[in-house]
């Protein structure tokens, strides 16, 4: 039997691989929202078995509205809680972000999870 022993990686630069400009919370608001960044890129990558960790690159974007950001990530936990619950995200998601994002993306995961 072969042992699983290199890792697979998928990095998404949002700003490069999503939109510079990202909108607002919900499909409705218009292009590049939150709701479309979540269920078209990053959970497909999050549910794909194939990889192990996903690296997400938040920096490389103009910014982000708090609706953005928490119906993005916060929403994970919401829609797709079951099988991806917080452990799950921990495990699987890195963010690298130096102007912090990372934290307010983490913020919203744990809020969404009822845990602070």
């Amino acid at each position: 039997m072969e042992s699983h022993c290199i890792m697979t990686t998928k990095t998404i630069d949002v700003g490069k691989d999503f939109s510079y400009f990202p909108g607002g919370r919900f499909l409705s608001d218009g292009e590049y929202s939150g709701e479309e960044f979540r269920e078209n890129i990053l959970v497909p990558a999050l549910k794909d078995k194939n990889i192990d960790k996903v690296i997400l690159i938040m920096d490389t974007a103009a910014g982000y509205g708090s609706s953005f950001l928490e119906e993005a990530f916060g929403g994970i936990i919401r829609k797709h809680g079951k099988e991806l619950d917080l452990k799950k995200l921990e495990e699987k998601m890195s963010i690298k972000s130096e102007l912090d994002y990372d934290i307010a993306i983490w913020g919203y995961i744990k809020d969404a999870a009822g845990k602070k």
